[in-house]
């Protein structure tokens, strides 16, 4: 028979971890020309034709997830290929980062503590298309350009990032 200390601590771990779960992702694009968004750990990628949107779901315990925007690709049957921004070594479903320039749209999902969400933009890596993150229980980020206000521009800035209440929508704009 467990102790009443440890049956409160099975119980706080009960609670936090029945507290995290996946976190839904609504990518669209509202940009003139055709964008092949890319995601990873979960995602890969596919193209988007203007006003297209994709949908995926990130699981919580999700550590350091990533979507951005690819332009100017090129895939065969086969799904090889190569983009001018964005690329992940050639292929349409990504399991690589891209290669910069690219806005990252970066997230972690009831990771640290189970209820909560982290997500910012980020430009270190450059920059390729406009981009809208935001969280349905958060605040909406917009990079319209290089130099973003609400993005991440140097590796060493740690006060961009947001948090996020648990199980929440996401959605990311390429254009918006």
């Amino acid at each position: 028979m467990a102790s009443p200390a440890a049956s409160s601590v099975l119980f706080l771990l009960a609670a936090m971890i029945s507290c995290a779960s996946a976190a839904t992702f609504t990518i669209k694009n509202n940009c003139p020309y055709t964008v092949w968004p890319a995601a990873t750990p979960v995602g890969g990628g596919r193209q988007l034709n203007p006003g297209q949107t994709w949908t995926i779901s990130v699981p919580a315990g999700t550590k350091s997830g990533r979507v951005w925007g690819r332009t100017g690709c090129s895939f065969n049957s086969g799904g090889r290929g190569h983009c001018q921004t964005g690329d992940c070594g050639g292929a349409l479903s990504c399991t690589l980062s891209g290669q910069p320039p690219l806005t990252l749209a970066e997230f972690t999902i009831g990771y640290t503590n189970g209820a909560n969400d982290y997500y910012d933009i980020s430009v270190i890596d450059g920059y390729n298309l406009p981009m809208d993150f935001s969280c349905s229980t958060g605040m909406n980020l917009h990079c319209g350009g290089p130099r973003c206000p609400d993005a991440y521009l140097y590796p060493d800035d740690n006060t961009k990032t947001h948090g996020c209440r648990g199980n929440s929508n996401y959605k990311v704009t390429f254009c918006p």
